[in-house]
């Protein structure tokens, strides 16, 4: 028999299939995979019996990671989604992750790690995990609402904030760890130079990133091949986050994270991210997995007091200062309850940073190790908290009152009108309609098309995922579903089976086009009219299924000919 002496393989392969094993496991019980995958890696990890996994390897595999995780970090950045909500989103997370830091340096100090020890393990429980939030905010069908883009512009703001952090550690490490031979000017000049290299990737990135990637993608896209684009997803995420730690210095991190937020620009952006999610999420488990190989469970035991304040910290600390902060702007109890029921634990930014504290020398492994249990014990505990506070938000949510049918006067039938609905609800009440028209989008587009249709005596249903533009178009009397209609289970309430023309007014190109093939799909003779702004969205339309595109350059153009030939 040859020796097959290949950590690598063996690494990958026991990782994935525990990983799996123990997820599975996680699924049954109700509870998210990610902490099968954390206990996954502890079972191979050095603190257990049995078979331990290359460190080593495991490390640069959950760099890989890294890599994708913030690649599609910043791919679904957007500023205009931010914007949206930075009266609240921006203040309310900067004031959240000051006082979850406080309470973890306060701890770390008890503990004589230092400031160094306290500010990375603070900054750790401050930071909630991407991939819990968003999954509980889609389970929950409340990711389109109002307080579901509150939660995650507060993230985003979050995310922002880590990034940072992970560019500036490096560089004030010595200072935190009293280093007695570095003078202010040498830290000064430490921190311009570090923060000078930031900004040139940052230019470089925003001048020439935004002309080559979309030219990039563009052509990779125009090939045909679908391997060929997979491909060059991956290989601008790569590529620019080892380029960024080569010519630049900066982290994996912040590379990966500037790839993502330039391609999120491009309108082959949905694309890119559905085409890099089975490498990033097998590369994701394997990051989990390579965490917790770092976690000692015995700490469990030798420090129970350390591990339960650290899940106070995480999942009453944090939720507490979130639940004022919000009640502070005026909102509603239940927003309030839904964002700290959504911040209620910690994930992958906090053990990207526990990891470089600790090869910094800021953080002891008894830090990382409570961040760990943290981790794993606030996400087994948050889909339970977020269930108590919805059950909360539901009970406490005003019922109209409805009189008794004996007191009512007789009225005429009414004719079909918009029934204000809860958003967990918007998707499923609509007025049962046939041989009617579906207005995708209420903004500057979508209203005029859905009042002209209106008046013509067209039977019009709406659909519109702002819950501010929803009601508008409740409030002029049309029947209107609150919801993205880019999702099935939201489109599938139209009736396009019976619906005789379909209008996406929806500017996003992709989004647009997911609309759009779903309902050719679902009625292959409704008549598709759908806006675009650019040559490759036309094309892109035409493709999945559209019969008429409006270019809105196209028609000014056209006007004003018209005009200047009379």
């Amino acid at each position: 028999m040859p020796d097959h002496h290949t950590p690598l393989i063996a690494t990958i392969a026991l990782g994935l299939v525990l990983a799996f094993i123990f997820g599975m496991a996680a699924n049954r019980l109700k509870i998210s995979p990610l902490v099968g995958y954390l206990l996954a890696g502890v079972a191979v990890g050095p603190f257990t019996p049995g078979f331990v996994a290359d460190q080593e390897l495991a490390n640069q595999l959950a760099e890989i990671g890294v890599i994708l995780l913030m690649f599609a970090v910043g791919l679904h950045f957007s500023l205009k989604d931010l914007m949206e909500v930075r009266s609240i989103a921006l203040p309310g997370a900067i004031g959240q992750i000051a006082v979850a830091t406080a309470m973890g340096m306060g701890l770390g100090w008890l503990f004589n790690w230092g400031i160094g020890g306290g500010l990375v393990f603070g900054l750790s429980l401050s930071v909630a995990s991407t991939v819990v939030l968003i999954r509980a905010l889609q389970e929950r069908r409340i990711a389109e609402t109002e307080r579901g883009r509150i939660a995650i512009g507060w993230l985003i703001v979050e995310d922002l904030a880590m990034v940072l952090a992970l560019v500036l550690l490096p560089a004030i490490a010595p200072a935190l760890k009293g280093d007695a031979g570095l003078s202010i000017g040498e830290l000064l000049v430490t921190l311009v130079i570090t923060l000078g290299k930031v900004a040139a990737f940052v230019v470089v990135m925003l001048v020439a990133g935004r002309r080559v990637i979309p030219w990039v993608m563009h052509h990779a896209a125009h090939t045909g091949s679908r391997e060929l684009f997979r491909l060059a997803v991956y290989a601008i995420a790569l590529g620019v986050a080892f380029g960024a730690a080569e010519l630049f210095g900066v982290s994996f991190a912040l590379g990966a994270f500037f790839a993502g937020m330039v391609m999120g620009e491009s309108q082959l952006s949905q694309r890119a991210a559905e085409e890099a999610l089975p490498l990033r999420d097998a590369f994701a488990v394997l990051f989990f997995v390579s965490v917790g190989m770092l976690f000692n469970p015995h700490i469990l035991l030798t420090a129970p007091l350390a591990v339960l304040a650290t899940l106070a910290i995480i999942v009453l600390g944090k939720s507490v200062a979130a639940f004022l902060i919000v009640r502070a702007f005026g909102r509603p109890v239940g927003t309030a309850l839904t964002i700290s029921a959504s911040l209620a634990q910690i994930g992958e930014f906090s053990f990207i940073l526990a990891g470089l504290g600790g090869s910094l020398g800021l953080l002891p492994q008894e830090g990382r190790d409570l961040i760990l249990a943290g981790a794993i014990l606030s996400i087994l505990v948050n889909p339970f908290l977020f269930a108590l506070v919805e059950r909360r938000r539901a009970a406490a949510a005003p019922r109209p009152a409805v009189p008794e049918a004996a007191e009512l006067p007789p009225q005429p039938a009414p004719e079909p009108a918009p029934v204000p609905l809860p958003p967990e609800e918007a998707a499923e009440e609509v007025p049962a309609m046939e041989d009617h028209d579906v207005v995708v989008g209420y903004g500057r587009v979508g209203s005029l098309v859905a009042q002209g249709l209106r008046e013509s005596g067209r039977p019009v249903l709406v659909f519109e995922d702002g819950e501010t533009t929803a009601a508008l178009s409740r409030a002029d009397g049309l029947p209107t579903v609150l919801g993205n209609a880019a999702a099935p289970q939201v489109l599938a309430t139209a009736n396009l089976p019976a619906a005789r023309r379909l209008f996406v007014t929806v500017p996003e190109a992709f989004e647009a086009g997911q609309v759009v093939e779903q309902a050719r799909a679902l009625n292959k003779d409704l008549e598709i009219t759908a806006r675009a702004h650019s040559d490759a969205a036309v094309e892109h339309l035409q493709r999945l299924g559209a019969d008429h595109i409006v270019m809105s350059e196209r028609e000014v153009a056209r006007r004003m000919l018209e005009h200047a030939e009379r």
